[in-house]
C-alpha cells in the first residue's frame, strides 16, 4: 500500500499515521522539513518488473526548454487576427473574425495587396525590439503563440470556409517558422497553439470564423483535419530548435463531445512522429477532470510516450459571480486557485504525472468588480491582483503567459503584458533576473556542498524508514535519484550561463512532474522500492535550490 504524504519536506516527528503499509490509514501533519521522502507503490495491477540498464544523460538545451518553469506572454492576433486587439488589419464595416478580415481584403484590395499586407502583419508586427524587450526587460523564456489550420496553408484550407481565401496563407508557416527562430536566438522557446480548429473548439471568434458554433466536435470531417494540421505541425517541429510544445486545441467548449477520445487518436498519431514533444490539451474548462486524464496518460504505464501538459485559462473578467466580488475579494481568491492539483500531483510511482499550466491570464477585472473597490486606489488593486497571480502560478504551475503582449493600443492596461511588466504587477521568478556572475557563484556554491548536503539527507532519510518502519529498503536507490535529480536542477539553472542557451538568468524545472516521470522511465529502475529513487530525484531538486537560494 501507500503513504499519502505531501510532496513537500516532513519531519518524521510531525506524522501521525493510524494505517500503514496495508494496516495503517495515514493522517499527516506538513510542518517540519527535513525528512525528504515518503513511499508510493505503482497502481496494483502493475506487475513487478526487473531494473534495467539505465539510459539517464545530462539534460540538453532541449529538455531545458520543454521541461522548465515557461514564464512568458501570448503574442495573440498575430496569426489568428482579433479585432479587439489588431482594428488596424480589418477594413471598415468588416466583421471581428479572421476570416471576415481576409475576405474583405481581397474584396478591397485584391488578392495580391490583400497577401502583402497579412505577411507585412506576420513578419513585422513583433519587431526585434519587442523580442528583445520580452527577453531583457521582462525576463520572459517563452511565449504561447496562437496559430489557426489556415495558417498552415492553402492545401489545409480546401472544402473549408477559408478555401476562397487561401492563398493569402500561402507563405504563413514560414513566417511562423521565422518567429520560432527568432525568438530561440534570445533563449524564447514557443509553444505551438492550434488555437483556431476547423469549425472551431468553441464558439468564439478567436476560432477564426464569426459562426458562434464549435462545430469541430460535430463533424468527423473537422477532426480529421485538425489532426492531419497537428500531425504536420509535429513533423516540421522535429528539425525546429525552440519549441516548447504543441497544444492540441485552445479553449474547448465545456463537455466538449468525445474530446477526450479524439485526444487519444491524436495523441496516438503524433507519438509515431515524434514521442518527446509534450502535448498540451485545453481542460475545456474542467481541471479536474482534465487531471484525472493527465495522471493516466502520464504513467509509468504509458513508457516512454508524449508527456501530456493540462492548458487551464484564469479569468475574472466574464462571469456574473465574478462582477459580485470585490477586488480585494478576487486577490484572496486567487492564493486556493489550482488546488484540484492537490493530492494528484508529487508522486508519479502512485498516480502518474499531473502537469498543467495558466495559459492565459490578465489582470483586467470588471466595472462591477472596481466599482466594489471603496477608497482604495486601482493601481494599487492592479498590482496586487498581478502580484497574487504571479506568485500562485510559479508556486504551483509549470508556467503562466499572460494575455496578451501584442496590441494597436500599447501598452495595453490590464490586458497589456508589457503595461503589467513595467508596474511590476507582473514580475518572473527571481533565478530569470539573476546575472551570470551571479549564476556562476550560485552554482559554485552549491557544488561545493553537494557531498555534505548528500550525506545529511542520506542519513535523515535512513534513519527515519530504518528506525520508525523497520522493512526491506534499497536505500541505494535514494541515493541515485538524489543525485540525479541535483545534477538535473543544476543543468537546467546553468544552462544559459554556461552557454547551453542564449539570454541571461537561470531557469528552474517547472514541469517537475513529467520531468520525474521522464527520469524515472529512463533510469531503467522498477520494483516495490522505485519510490525511494522518485523522492531521492525531488529531494534533490529541493536540496540544489536550497543551497543556490533560488
Amino acid at each position: 500500500m501507500k503513504v499519502l504524504i505531501p510532496t513537500d519536506t516532513i519531519h518524521p516527528d510531525n506524522i501521525n499515521m493510524k494505517k500503514f503499509l496495508g494496516k495503517l490509514h495515514d493522517s499527516m501533519k506538513d510542518e517540519g522539513s527535513s525528512n525528504p521522502s515518503f513511499p508510493g507503490n505503482a497502481p496494483q495491477h502493475q506487475q513487478p518488473m526487473q531494473d534495467q540498464p539505465s539510459r539517464i544523460k545530462p539534460p540538453t538545451p532541449q529538455d531545458v526548454i520543454r521541461y522548465r518553469y515557461q514564464q512568458g506572454t501570448n503574442l495573440g492576433s498575430v496569426f489568428v487576427l482579433e479585432q479587439w486587439l489588431t482594428p488596424s488589419m480589418y477594413p471598415q464595416r468588416c466583421q471581428s473574425a479572421e476570416l471576415a478580415a481576409a475576405t474583405k481584403s481581397v474584396e478591397t484590395m485584391g488578392l495580391e495587396a490583400a497577401r502583402a499586407k497579412f505577411e507585412n502583419h506576420w513578419n513585422n508586427y513583433c519587431s526585434d525590439a519587442d523580442l528583445d524587450w520580452l527577453a531583457n526587460e521582462a525576463h520572459c523564456n517563452s511565449i504561447r503563440l496562437p496559430i489557426g489550420y489556415f495558417t498552415l496553408g492553402p492545401p489545409y484550407c480546401q472544402n473549408t470556409p477559408f478555401a476562397s481565401v487561401s492563398l493569402i496563407y500561402a507563405n504563413a508557416w514560414a513566417a511562423v517558422k521565422r518567429l520560432v527562430a527568432r525568438c530561440y536566438s534570445r533563449g524564447i522557446g514557443v509553444l505551438l497553439d492550434l488555437h483556431a480548429l476547423p469549425g472551431g473548439a468553441n464558439g468564439q471568434e478567436h476560432s477564426g470564423t464569426n459562426s458562434g458554433k464549435a462545430d469541430v466536435w460535430k463533424h468527423k470531417s473537422n477532426l480529421e483535419l485538425a489532426t492531419r494540421c497537428l500531425c504536420f505541425i509535429a513533423k516540421d517541429a522535429k528539425s525546429m530548435d525552440g519549441v516548447v510544445g504543441i497544444q492540441l486545441c485552445n479553449e474547448a467548449e465545456y463537455n466538449a463531445p468525445d474530446m477526450y477520445k479524439w485526444y487519444d487518436r491524436v495523441i496516438a498519431e503524433i507519438g509515431s512522429i515524434d514521442n518527446t514533444m509534450p502535448l498540451y490539451i485545453s481542460d475545456a474548462w474542467n481541471l479536474s477532470q482534465a487531471i484525472g486524464y493527465c495522471n493516466g496518460r502520464n504513467s509509468l504505464q504509458a513508457g516512454t510516450a508524449n508527456p501530456i501538459v493540462i492548458d487551464t485559462h484564469l479569468y475574472w473578467a466574464f462571469s456574473d459571480d465574478d462582477k459580485r466580488k470585490s477586488p480585494q475579494q478576487i486577490t484572496q481568491e486567487v492564493s486556493g486557485k489550482l488546488g484540484e492539483l492537490d493530492g494528484k500531483d508529487g508522486s508519479v510511482t502512485d498516480h502518474g504525472a499531473a502537469q498543467m499550466v495558466v495559459g492565459e491570464y490578465s489582470c483586467v477585472l470588471t466595472e462591477d468588480s472596481w466599482g466594489k473597490r471603496g477608497v482604495h486606489p486601482k493601481e494599487k488593486l492592479v498590482n496586487d491582483f498581478g502580484q497574487a497571480q504571479s506568485q500562485r502560478y510559479q508556486q504551483r504551475a509549470g508556467g503562466s503567459f499572460f494575455w496578451t503582449y501584442r496590441m494597436d493600443w500599447m501598452d495595453g492596461g490590464e490586458w497589456g503584458f508589457k503595461q503589467q511588466t513595467k508596474i511590476r504587477a507582473i514580475t518572473p521568478p527571481n533565478s530569470l533576473c539573476l546575472s551570470p556572475s551571479d549564476v556562476q557563484s550560485r552554482l559554485s556554491h552549491a557544488q561545493s556542498q553537494q557531498e555534505g548536503q548528500l550525506q545529511s539527507t542520506m542519513g535523515a532519510h535512513c534513519n527515519y524508514w530504518d528506525s520508525t518502519y523497520p522493512g526491506q529498503y534499497e536505500h541505494w536507490r535514494f541515493e541515485q535519484g538524489w543525485r540525479v535529480g541535483f545534477n538535473d536542477a543544476l543543468a537546467f539553472f546553468g544552462m544559459r550561463a554556461n552557454g547551453g542557451l542564449q539570454g541571461h538568468g537561470g531557469d528552474k524545472i517547472g514541469m517537475l512532474d513529467i520531468w520525474v516521470k521522464k527520469r524515472i522511465v529512463e533510469s531503467g529502475q522498477a520494483g516495490k522500492n522505485l519510490w525511494e529513487f522518485e523522492q531521492g530525484l525531488r529531494q534533490g531538486v529541493r536540496d540544489f535550490y536550497q543551497l543556490a537560494g533560488i
